[in-house]
């Protein structure tokens, strides 16, 4: 298993690099196989990765009708709530692009659901067997991934893919969130984290520190880690690795 380091200047240059790299490398999927399957993730930073990748893929030879897109997690608010990770991305890529609807695999809604649980049922039947060709992480300052927390019901080992949140340390307290075995079963996880307050964490993650949740998952065949140099403060400066 490959695993690759990139430290760069500003959130702005990691997320320019990362939607770069992940539509060539989506593009290059293409030309292997009949259907491409990511996982996206939420916040500021992967925001700023999709702003990107929508631009620079409204002249590529992407082929959307071959793109699965799914989800790490998500917050179990209503449909149109702009906190949903679905809802966020979506509104960037879908500026110049158009990712068909049966392909758009959204974690469900508050609405009509009794609690996160009974959402996690459901998307766990949707997701089935289905290994992720990239899944697209990012780490919270306490170490979380995706909504698995540290020190939290959600940290604990379960034969589950998806599991309900509840009480979350970060709000909202309801979520719904892949679990690390299931994470783990992608070729590929590419980590994006910026900011000097997740400095010590991404630290003992990287090392693989069993007690920080984002020290767990792990691509099957490659991790990758596009970090700013705050973020990247408290690792070595051997780990600088040009893609």
């Amino acid at each position: 298993m490959r695993t690759r380091v990139v430290r760069l200047s500003t959130p702005s240059t990691v997320a320019t690099l990362a939607a770069t790299r992940f539509l060539a490398r989506l593009v290059e999927l293409q030309k292997e196989r009949d259907e491409v399957h990511a996982c996206l993730t939420g916040g500021s930073t992967a925001d700023l990765v999709y702003e990107k990748f929508a631009e620079l893929a409204a002249e590529a030879p992407l082929d959307l009708s071959r793109l699965h897109l799914w989800w790490g997690d998500e917050r179990f608010v209503p449909a149109t709530d702009p906190d949903r990770n679905s809802l966020q991305a979506l509104s960037r890529l879908g500026r110049t692009l158009s990712v068909q609807t049966a392909k758009i695999h959204m974690m469900a809604a508050k609405e009509g659901r009794a609690d996160p649980y009974e959402a996690a049922a459901e998307y766990a039947a949707e997701l089935g067997d289905t290994c992720f060709d990239i899944t697209l992480l990012g780490m919270g300052a306490d170490g979380h991934v995706a909504s698995i927390f540290p020190n939290h019901p959600s940290f604990e080992p379960t034969n589950k893919t998806v599991i309900g949140v509840t009480d979350s340390p970060k709000p909202p307290a309801e979520r719904i969130s892949l679990t690390l075995p299931t994470l783990s079963r992608s070729a590929e996880i590419w980590f994006m984290i910026t900011g000097k307050a997740k400095a010590p964490l991404l630290a003992r993650a990287f090392e693989g520190d069993a007690t920080v949740p984002a020290g767990h998952p792990r691509g099957t065949e490659a991790t990758y880690w596009f970090l700013d140099e705050a973020a990247a403060t408290w690792l070595p400066p051997r780990f600088k690795c040009e893609l």
